[in-house]
């Protein structure tokens, strides 16, 4: 969904400029669905010269709506699409300081109809609304007033999109759709029809066999990037190939992370090869040596024990591993980064309390070694993370328990749930390993979930 916006304003500048017009058409990617025109009081003097231009007086908007008594219909309009403007930064930053000085974060993925039309109709000598829309045949009685301007880069929208066979990327709108190469197969209306939603996306050949497993936040978008203009010779490949495509939504992008995962192991398409190798090639192992203390060691990722933390190359695992140490006072010779008979280099600096030569007890050096492992493991030993949903009546589920991830589910948002360890009814399970263990750490740092119950 897109709004196609233009505005008039007291001025070019954002910082002392005002708007006095705005119109607003909603368009589906076929035509007009709603609209919003409006007259707005500047409270501020239009001067002369902006009159002449856009025939907007003093007089004409002096009993016009305040702009903060259009905003409800303006954020409405807009929800959910993509701000369509030629030059959009300029029509797109005057809403914006306007909502800001209300204290509200207008916020929404753009595109220009300038630089689109530079990328997909090269070769006119300017791209201004004035002079390419009579060079394409679209129409203009209400130059410079917002409803005029508006409704003409509507049409310019329409021939732009359908010189892009109507599909465009917001998150890369000026990357070019091509169906050259598609697969006899695959059409435009089928890569239409995909979610705009997060998920997981299967690729299957002409016969059926499923050769690429993806996820996204958004399906439809992730998929025109693919089988768009792709220059790498695995992606054209790939594009020839794609013959159907399937999806699962899953809401949560924990979910659509750890549901990848697992399926490019389990099923190894073909152009997933880089992914179905573990992503974490050094893993960091625990054990008890035979006086009872607790040792740290960084050796390949072989997948069948479970690391406690995971690093793509073994200096990256060093390093960390050195800064471990120091925060939790452990001692290198038990850690596997010393070699000697006559305790570490750190105990001769008298900066470790002597566990690797006996005079610090096991006990209060396992204590501190422990406290280590629970931080890399969640940071609990038992929790429940809650994610997105599938819809809002709903919730993401992922479990964790005795540091192991045990697996994923859905759970309606009115579901009763009394003690924490009903959520495991309404999980799938599946294996924990390096991949998912690195998924799950990485998405808790990052507070990206909704909700984190330890138990």
């Amino acid at each position: 969904m897109y709004v196609i916006v233009d505005i008039e304003t007291t001025g070019g500048n954002m910082k002392n400029g005002r708007i006095t017009e705005i119109a607003i058409y909603r368009h589906d990617g076929h035509q007009i669905v709603d609209e919003f025109v409006s007259l707005v009081n500047p409270e501020a003097y239009i001067p002369p010269f902006i009159s002449s231009l856009t025939g907007i007086t003093n007089e004409m908007v002096a009993s016009a709506p305040l702009f903060y008594q259009i905003a409800k219909d303006v954020v409405e309009i807009c929800r959910g699409a993509v701000f369509v403007a030629h030059n959009a930064a300029f029509d797109y930053n005057f809403i914006k300081e306007e909502f800001r000085s209300l204290g509200y974060q207008f916020e929404m993925p753009t595109i220009c109809t300038v630089k689109l039309a530079r990328k997909l109709l090269p070769g006119h000598a300017s791209y201004s609304l004035g002079k390419i829309c009579p060079e394409l045949g679209i129409g203009n009685d209400a130059r410079h007033r917002a409803a005029g301007d508006a409704l003409a880069t509507v049409q310019l929208f329409e021939v732009l999109l359908k010189r892009n066979n109507g599909l465009l990327n917001p998150e890369d709108p000026y990357q070019a759709f091509s169906a050259d190469g598609l697969h006899a197969q695959m059409t435009i209306e089928q890569i239409k029809a995909l979610p705009a939603l997060t998920g997981v996306y299967y690729i299957h050949n002409e016969n059926g066999e499923l050769v690429y497993i993806g996820k996204s936040k958004n399906i439809r978008n992730r998929i025109i990037t693919h089988l768009g203009n792709p220059k790498t010779k695995k992606g054209i490949e790939m594009k020839q190939n794609a013959a159907d495509i399937s999806c699962f939504i899953t809401g949560s992008e924990l979910v659509a992370l750890l549901k990848e995962s697992e399926e490019i192991k389990l099923e190894k398409p073909r152009y997933n090869r880089a992914q179905r190798r573990s992503k974490s090639k050094i893993g960091l192992y625990h054990y008890t040596d035979r006086n009872g203390y607790l040792r740290l060691t960084l050796k390949p990722n072989t997948g069948v024990d479970i690391p406690s933390a995971t690093f793509e190359t073994l200096q990256e695992g060093r390093e960390r591993l050195f800064q471990w140490i120091e925060e939790y006072e452990l001692c290198q010779q038990l850690c596997g980064l010393y070699d000697g008979n006559h305790g570490c280099f750190q105990y001769q600096l008298k900066t470790c309390k002597g566990a690797c030569v006996g005079e610090e007890i096991e006990k209060d050096y396992n204590r501190r070694v422990l406290q280590l492992l629970q931080k890399l493991s969640y940071g609990h030993s038992n929790l429940v993370i809650l994610d997105k949903g599938r819809n809002d009546a709903e919730m993401a589920v992922v479990v964790v328990e005795n540091g192991r991830y045990l697996g994923w589910g859905f759970i309606g948002e009115d579901t009763c749930i009394q003690t924490p360890e009903q959520f495991k009814e309404h999980i799938t399970y599946y294996h924990d390993n390096g991949d998912t263990r690195s998924i799950i750490s990485n998405y808790i740092r990052q507070k990206r979930y909704k909700k984190l119950i330890p138990y």
